[in-house]
């Protein structure tokens, strides 16, 4: 949407109907001068179906619990913008419609521009985890979080590795947050820069509608253990491998 050459994309995923949040997105933008364009998100409470790739029952019984429609049309709403990265073929910002840019911004993209190893990286997260420091850039360090901070409002990925997470999502069980933590899964490293690049506004997500789950516990717990190990020992690529 303005002007900066770079070879990089960057995306805004948002739903076309959110006008207020869009004139953020367009405020917040004109903090640089990088090229950016909106991706149109899938609107979940709009779908008459659920997609193919999302088993139902499956999920239930392995995740203890459904997704909702704006879980899952989230999910879709990213899987979008690999496939835009992949065939682009240029490493790519992902940001969700609810993001602030911080001072280290633009300093940590031309750092990430720079450097050829750095293909899958966290630029905010949801919540605070400890992290290991791997090496440092300017104020800020390149970081393995040693937990899962979720949250998808900002991150970078070059083309092969959207090509790893659209072939590790032909099946969708999981908010597409906790899918790019899923390492087991997908076979990749998600690091992270600390301090985050990229903060959120905390406005209520409209691509989202995910609410704090209280954790399942007790004899539901038990029953997905049992679950998860029975489609560990006939799956040939089970939803929750060990390791």
């Amino acid at each position: 949407m303005t002007a900066t050459s770079l070879p990089i994309q960057i995306l805004v995923i948002s739903l076309e109907r959110s006008v207020d949040r869009r004139a953020k997105v367009e405020q917040e933008m004109k903090k640089t001068s990088l090229s950016w364009s909106f991706l149109n998100a899938v609107d979940g409470s709009a779908l008459k179906n659920p997609p193919i790739e999302y088993k139902s029952h499956k999920v239930r019984w392995l995740l203890g619990h459904d997704l909702t429609a704006n879980e899952i049309g989230c999910y879709l709403s990213h899987k979008e913008a690999w496939k835009h990265c992949v065939e682009k073929n240029i490493p790519t910002l992902i940001f969700e419609d609810d993001f602030v840019l911080m001072p280290n911004f633009h300093m940590v993209v031309s750092y990430l521009l720079n450097n050829e190893k750095l293909d899958f990286v966290r630029l905010q997260g949801l919540y605070e985890v400890p992290f290991r420091v791997l090496g440092e850039i300017g104020g800020s360090s390149i970081a393995k979080n040693l937990g899962d901070a979720v949250g998808a409002t900002a991150y970078w990925i070059k083309p092969e590795i959207a090509k790893k997470l659209i072939d590790a999502s032909s099946e969708i069980f999981e908010p597409v947050d906790h899918f790019l933590e899923h390492h087991q899964k997908h076979g990749l490293s998600f690091l992270a820069i600390r301090p985050y690049p990229v903060d959120i506004t905390r406005a209520k997500s409209t691509i989202d509608d995910r609410n704090e789950r209280q954790p399942i516990k007790g004899h539901k717990k038990r029953l997905r253990s049992f679950a998860r190990a029975i489609d560990r020992l006939v799956s040939p690529s089970p939803w929750f491998p060990r390791g």
